[in-house]
């Protein structure tokens, strides 16, 4: 958390009237406009208005690779400025800051329990009265059978090098101390742990269900081609662009910024509406026009000419995504957008794949797209046209089936899902609700994460065992030379200072074991 608190700097260079003026980083509000130099950390969460740089993300991400921002380029607080001068507007300061948010979340989750934990509690329930006991019966054995003369020092002290060296300071950090080091690993690498239990639980992961679009793929569509009825391109876009200009979905973006670079100019939509799944539809000029799948047509009663039909299958094929355009019952065309697949998604459904996950991609696209997508990934398992009851039903289904689920997913469609999961993966590019949903975010937004957040939870179950394991070796082998066991034969008795040095030593080796999780490297080759 120090760490982490280090990374944001005190001042920041605020821009008034075209002069530079240094603050302190508590005086910045939202909506001033920064000056961040090259070798600066970036001092608030915003976006850039003017200049472009490269900027080292690696302490928020994990990814040592710089990251090249442009206008309207989101920047995060804590994160490093290359080589370049550039202008930011601050949209989000002081604990709405992404930084902020980590460390408040790396703070909870290090607090909170994991179910191993309940395990050493009900150990620690027996363990602590029979150590009392073993003291007590220690005691009267030596008091009646010690010594003569040195009765009573005998018992008084083998008791207490009994209760010295059997005392559980070690049970008591085995577990927590692993846990922190493990969650601060976790953010150093991108991955956001909001509690212990989902750490845990990523161990136990036999199925993983993944979204498609800014999950597997980069989720910055583009528009690839348009497809026209009447051979009216402009009219498509223009009707596009202007149901789009009200919409957030990453499909909307790709429609706006290709009808900008064409010059065109959106018409008012009215009575606007945002069918989840299947698309949007609203009036312009008096009538109704539909954007979406061929769901959403169908659902209007809006036959979709065959051989429009035909054209569609041979680029969905291609992996392309399809969006219908009807106005007033007639099928006008349709819009085609690619999506390209992340590199490291492939790296990740191979290693998931190989620790024996079932990974299931489910995605709101259409199937032929769907197919091509599984097919380049080597994904067995897909469904198409899912609604957001789908996802969450699907998780239910394979719930009741004593299946433990991973859910990922970057939108509000998703949260559902995600919250139904045993363990929910938001990708920290998607929305807010989204990753509140979750109990872990992947800060780069990359399916990599949750094969490193697998293999992190693995080691750390494997650390936290290997403490208790500390813990237990030296009150097992501690405890009957304290209580004298030894003395009849070889006349050997535990002196308190030793069992105290014993107990010490103890608990040391549980600290360093723990700590030994900083060096756990989580590159997936």
């Amino acid at each position: 958390i120090k760490e982490l608190m280090n990374l944001s700097p005190d001042e920041a260079n605020l821009m008034v009237n075209g002069e530079e003026k240094k603050v302190l980083l508590s005086q910045v509000k939202i909506g001033d406009l920064l000056k961040v130099k090259p070798g600066e950390k970036i001092p608030v969460d915003g976006k850039i208005t003017e200049g472009n740089s490269i900027v080292d993300e690696s302490m928020i991400t994990g990814e040592p690779v710089p990251v090249e921002k442009n206008v309207d380029d989101k920047v995060s607080s804590g994160t490093i400025n290359g080589n370049q001068v550039f202008i930011m507007k601050a949209e989000k300061v002081g604990d709405e800051t992404l930084l902020s948010q980590i460390i408040k979340m790396v703070n909870e989750a290090s607090r909170s329990k994991a179910p191993i934990q309940k395990l050493t509690d009900k150990v620690s329930k027996v363990f602590v009265p029979a150590v009392i006991l073993i003291a007590v019966l220690t005691f009267v054995l030596w008091q009646f059978f010690g010594p003569e003369g040195k009765r009573t020092l005998f018992a008084f002290v083998n008791a207490v090098a009994v209760l010295i060296v059997a005392c559980p300071c070690a049970l008591g950090l085995a577990t927590p101390m692993s846990l922190m080091v493990g969650i601060g690993k976790g953010a150093k690498n991108g991955i956001l742990i909001k509690n212990a239990e989902a750490l845990e639980q990523m161990n136990k992961v036999n199925v993983l269900i993944t979204d498609k679009t800014g999950t597997l793929t980069e989720g910055k569509p583009s528009v690839e081609h348009i497809e026209t009825v009447n051979g009216d391109q402009h009219q498509i876009l223009k009707l596009a662009f202007s149901l789009n200009q009200n919409s957030e979905h990453p499909l909307s973006n790709a429609v706006i910024k290709r009808a900008k670079e064409e010059n065109l100019t959106a018409e008012k939509a009215d009575q606007f509406e945002n069918i989840s799944g299947k698309g949007v539809k609203g009036n312009i000029n008096g009538k109704t026009a539909y954007l979406g799948n061929e769901s959403l047509l169908t659902s209007h009663q809006i036959m979709i000419p065959e051989s429009l039909k035909q054209k569609a299958l041979e680029v969905q094929s291609k992996a392309h995504t399809i969006s219908y355009i009807a106005q007033d019952q007639q099928v006008l065309g349709f819009v085609s957008f690619t999506d390209k697949i992340k590199e490291s998604s492939k790296k990740a459904i191979k290693q998931l794949m190989s620790e024996g996950i079932d990974v299931i991609m489910m995605t709101g696209d259409n199937e032929h797209t769907a197919k091509a997508v599984a097919d380049e990934l080597g994904i067995k398992h897909f469904k198409a046209n899912c609604l957001p009851e789908d996802k969450l039903n699907e998780v239910k289904k394979l719930q009741q089936q004593g299946k433990i689920v991973a859910m990922t997913g970057d939108g509000i469609n998703d949260s559902p899902a995600l919250a139904q999961s045993d363990v929910g993966i938001a990708m920290g590019t998607g929305t807010d609700v989204a990753i509140e949903s979750a109990e872990i975010t992947l800060l780069k937004g990359d399916i990599l994460g949750v094969a490193k957040a697998k293999l992190l939870s693995e080691k750390l179950l494997k650390n936290i065992k290997e403490n208790l394991f500390f813990a237990f070796i030296y009150n097992v082998l501690g405890v009957p030379v304290a209580t004298g066991l030894l003395y009849p034969f070889f006349g050997i008795l535990l002196s308190p200072m030793i069992a105290a040095a014993a107990m010490s030593f103890s608990s040391l080796s549980v600290i360093l074991n723990s700590l030994r999780l900083n060096s756990v490297d989580l590159d997936i080759q």
